[in-house]
């Protein structure tokens, strides 16, 4: 059986003997296709991993590379390289990955631990860390097995800092003493392993010690990054200086006999417990209270909440046309799963999409959620690693919830997002941010018809609307069943006793005054809608607003090109971005359309053009 193993160098072995793989392209192609093992790599993928600046016969190259490997790897293994139509496909079994075999052994000590069985835990985890031969792909330079490695050797430190943890729990002390300061040497910015190492030397006798590694953290913090101590070494150095009972309770006990009863938390459950109280941070704004529908949409949410993803981060993309509900949606279902994520709820609107500001910059949004967190405005560090390290390690251990609202792009997002921990992010955007790794992806529609009037009938009042039901079908149908659209068109209904739903629908009907009908002091829906143009490419924009003006209700892409006078390849591709930005909808296969708002804001955009 041929194996992979790629935590340490690359190294592929058939019955324990090393295939030697000869060049560093041919190691990258093969170091991309583990990666992605089981799944295809287009060609495109591996030409721009494989070069900065692909030469004309990259794909020849490509091909050339392939064809090596095929000649070194065992043809008669269970791993083979498939070529398909748009690129390459390495099929091999997972447990022929050392990759697989550390994560599944992780995820079993973690079932293990949590079912009491401790020593069973420790065993496991221990074997999974011990398949570490130094760095993931070491020596292995392109940026998605780049991207792959920092999240495996963060694994491997949080997978550390848990054995060493469990091992407290267990009893140990002064023999762990030894390898916690030669983990910390490797790592200093790793709280976890200085706490482990002040437990294990104050559990030996060496309360004075334990404060000098206290001591030592700050002057390393307060020299290399301006920082003070996160709040957790905090209070386990008060603790100590007090001979608090939450550190002596735990201190080494003879191991129980079986049936003597469970055995007491100690390890990471003391710093948890001397560090929690006035923890909890909840930043969510308000939810209205009359939220309406997106019953599956919210089932799917709260179920990714209750499975949990085994100490991973979970990343859902909540994207859709500007005023569909997105933020609602994430706001009423993070305030139902609160509970799930007791150390804190963080808010923050990016400002992707705004009216009337510019998107933040990850770096001032780093510096909102780190100021959120706890941390000083003088300990925030200036450059944008630097903070988004620092905030990755605020969540660093935390079953948290973020939402990251109104999102530009992915790379607005991605140094917000945190490496490790327990903690759910909800980002909306009206982009689709299929570029974001690891997210999942919800697509959020208009209303159907029942909710769309629904809500219309809770902001109105069912008494005011009487049965006047096919009114406000054709109400909410001329809102095009857009939230925002029938929430502002219900408010100014409401507001005005002496009018009818029929006024209102009267109203609606005029192309101009339901333009004028959707803007209010607080909110001007056609504003909110032209930002979605805001940075499109000046052919795009001038592509849609010609489509728009077209009185055809739906079109495909022969059609938008005799519209146009655009060849039909360039429609495809102009199709393409504007899905992709939600300002046009997909009804079959090959069939286009505007939402109805959507067209009324790009003709005026095209008037005024003219």
């Amino acid at each position: 059986m041929v194996e992979f193993l790629v935590l340490g160098s690359l190294e592929p072995r058939e019955s324990g003997e090393l295939i030697r793989v000869r060049g560093m392209r041919q190691q990258r192609l093969l170091a991309l296709l583990l990666v992605n093992a089981n799944r295809v790599v287009p060609m495109g993928v591996l030409v721009d991993e494989l070069w900065e600046n692909p030469p004309s016969s990259a794909r020849q190259q490509v091909h050339n590379a392939v064809r090596d490997l095929r000649r070194i790897l065992p043809a008669a293994g269970d791993s083979v390289l498939i070529t398909v139509d748009v690129g390459y496909r390495l099929a091999v079994p997972e447990d022929a990955i050392d990759t697989y075999r550390f994560t599944s052994g992780v995820r079993a000590a973690k079932a293990a631990e949590k079912n009491g069985r401790l020593a069973e835990a420790i065993q496991l985890l221990q074997s999974a860390v011990d398949l570490w031969r130094g760095d993931a792909f070491a020596g292995i330079q392109c940026p998605a097995v780049t991207g792959a490695a920092v999240r495996l050797n963060e694994q491997r430190l949080t997978a550390i800092e848990d054995l060493m943890a469990w091992r407290l729990k267990a009893g140990e002390s002064s023999s762990l003493v030894g390898e916690l300061q030669e983990l910390i040497a490797e790592y200093p910015l790793r709280d976890s392993l200085r706490g482990s190492l002040m437990l294990a030397l104050y559990r030996s006798g060496r309360q004075a010690d334990a404060l000098a590694v206290y001591d030592e953290a700050r002057r390393h913090l307060a020299d290399e990054l301006g920082l003070e101590p996160g709040p957790h070494l905090r209070s386990l150095h008060m603790a100590i200086l007090a001979d608090a009972p939450v550190v002596q309770e735990n201190a080494p006990k003879p191991s129980p006999e079986p049936g003597d009863g469970p055995v007491p938390a100690t390890g990471a459950s003391v710093v948890s417990a001397a560090s929690s109280p006035g923890n909890h941070r909840n930043y969510l704004p308000h939810c209205p209270t009359d939220f309406t529908g997106r019953v599956t949409e919210t089932r799917f949410l709260l179920s990714l909440a209750e499975r949990g993803q085994g100490g991973a981060p979970q990343m859902v993309a909540i994207d859709g046309m500007g005023g569909v509900g997105k933020t609602t949606l994430a706001l009423h279902t993070a305030h139902s799963l609160a509970p799930h994520y007791p150390d804190g709820q963080y808010f923050i609107s990016l400002h992707g999409f705004s009216a009337t500001r510019s998107p933040l910059s990850p770096e001032q949004a780093l510096g909102t959620l780190l100021q959120a967190s706890g941390v000083g405005p003088d300990a925030i560090p200036g450059s944008l690693e630097e903070r988004s390290a620092l905030w990755r390690s605020q969540l660093a251990g935390q079953r948290c919830l973020v939402i990251l609202d109104d999102a530009a792009d992915t790379a607005q997002v991605g140094p917000l997002l945190p490496g490790t921990g327990s903690s759910m992010v909800l980002v909306t955007s009206r982009r689709k941010l299929t570029a974001l790794d690891g997210a999942l992806s919800l697509f959020l529609d208009v209303f159907p018809q029942e909710d769309a009037m629904a809500l219309f009938s809770r902001i109105v009042g069912e008494q005011r609307l009487g049965l006047d039901r096919a009114q406000v079908a054709k109400a909410v149908e001329l809102c095009g069943h857009l939230p925002l659209a029938i929430r502002i068109a219900a408010t100014r209904l409401r507001d005005r006793p002496a009018c009818t739903v029929a006024d209102l629908v009267e109203r609606l009907s005029s192309t101009s005054q339901r333009v004028r009908c959707f803007q209010t002091a607080e909110r001007d829906l056609m504003s909110m809608l032209r930002a979605s143009y805001r940075d499109l490419h000046p052919a795009l924009r001038r592509f849609s607003q010609l489509i728009s003006l077209h009185p055809s209700s739906s079109f495909d892409i022969d059609h938008a090109a005799a519209v146009t006078g655009l060849p039909a390849d360039d429609v495809d591709c102009y199709v393409d971005v504007l899905i992709e930005n939600n300002l046009i909808r997909q009804e079959a296969p090959a069939r286009y359309s505007f939402h109805n708002l959507v067209r009324d804001c790009t003709r005026e955009l095209a008037v005024e053009a003219a």
